[in-house]
């Protein structure tokens, strides 16, 4: 199809089919982290909508093993985060999400915990992405923790070759393996070799390792903020294609551009292609994230003075921030409570932990932090579900 990271990357454009974003020459391949998972609840059939949507060039998933050898989507160790599961099965939230059958994995409600309205989405299988995808949105797949799944890379290279929506997909070159485990990775190699493969590291090693690398894989992937021109530099002196993850506000985007990245992953591809193609990414917003305060000096949680995001009224006009939700990448949400109406340049911190309530700040009360200290990205909405804005630190 066109998209393959060893061809020259891809950009998003104004002007597609039904006015969809269109591929061009001058920007990063764009994947969708986890289908959309900025927008749509993450490794859900939903979110990989969201990402075709977008016109991205991938959306990624997270493939492990169910107790009886089914391959199904989903990216924590345990199920406690992103499903009822303490409803469904007590006391087992804690429980290795591998050590449910599929039969179980399929009573648990997977979209509930990011919103009401994805109530009833179902962890999916495997072939459900491919099942999604198409010749212009390929799918990676990330084999996720594979000492958990043991076999899993020889399921999925198999199904990769049998399956035929897996079939087409790997014959448009819509279809790229990756994941953090380097063993992993070169079992798959062996099983498919004429699949490209991605190794993930935290942060990009010296360039002997990267040769190394460049006996098995294709590209390189790591966190955006710990990206140097160096490593830039050397990940493309070994051969290899260098990947970002995950880049979620348009100005990290555009730091990720300036260092030279062959692609860029996204909770936000529908923003984020918005972005590549020079349009309003946030159209008829009034409101935007300012600030966030993940660490203050002493406890994150301290009364009056914890962490915070501050949003101010970017508008000509007042705006009635009431109800507005603020959503990490990990689900973790505070809220604006009642009351409280921006006039145009106005700022409001809205903060996690306790404190008095002023016309400048709002409290949520919660007892523990929320915010990652090493740099977090934040979503803003409406009641009415509408993004306002994403930032990133």
């Amino acid at each position: 199809m066109g998209f393959s990271l060893l061809a020259a990357p891809a950009a998003v454009a104004q002007g597609g089919p039904r006015g969809e974003p269109q591929l061009q020459d001058s920007a990063p391949i764009l994947i969708g982290h986890r289908g959309a998972a900025g927008t749509a609840p993450e490794n859900t059939v939903a979110a990989f909508q969201d990402g075709r949507t977008s016109g991205a060039d991938f959306f990624e998933i997270d493939v492990q093993l169910s107790a009886d050898g089914v391959p199904f989507l989903f990216h924590d160790d345990t199920p406690a985060r992103t499903t009822d599961v303490e409803e469904v099965f007590p006391g087992r939230a804690a429980d290795p999400i591998t050590s449910f059958t599929w039969a179980e994995l399929q009573q648990l409600d997977a979209g509930s915990s990011f919103d009401e309205r994805y109530a009833g989405e179902r962890i999916p299988h495997l072939d459900d992405a491919a099942k999604v995808a198409t010749a212009r949105t390929g799918v990676y797949i990330e084999i996720k923790s594979p000492v958990n799944s043991p076999g899993v890379e020889q399921l999925v290279a198999d199904e990769l070759r049998t399956n035929p929506d897996w079939q087409k997909l790997v014959a448009s070159g819509g279809v790229q393996v990756l994941g953090f485990d380097e063993a992993s990775n070169r079992r798959f190699a062996g099983f498919a070799p004429d699949i490209e493969l991605q190794q993930l590291a935290g942060v990009v090693p010296g360039p002997a390792v990267l040769e190394s690398w460049a006996g098995f894989a294709d590209s390189v992937g790591t966190n955006y903020r710990v990206l140097t021109p160096q490593n830039v530099s050397d990940v493309k002196a070994a051969g290899l294609v260098m990947g970002v993850y995950t880049v979620n506000s348009p100005e990290a985007v555009q730091a990720s551009i300036d260092l030279g990245v062959d692609a860029v992953t996204t909770d936000f591809p529908i923003q984020t292609a918005r972005f590549l193609s020079d349009v309003p990414v946030f159209p008829g917003s009034g409101v935007e994230i300012a600030d966030s305060v993940n660490n203050p000096a002493g406890d994150d949680v301290q009364p009056d003075n914890g962490e915070y995001v501050l949003l101010r009224n970017t508008s000509n006009r007042s705006v009635d921030v009431s109800g507005f939700l603020l959503r990490d990448a990990a689900n973790n949400v505070l809220t604006v409570g009642t009351g409280y109406v921006l006039d145009a340049g106005a700022e409001l911190r809205v903060h996690t932990g306790p404190g008095t309530n002023t016309a400048g700040a709002y409290y949520n009360g919660l007892p523990a932090s929320v915010l990652n200290n090493g740099g977090d990205s934040v979503a803003l909405w409406t009641p009415e579900d509408k993004l306002q804005d994403v930032f990133a630190n």
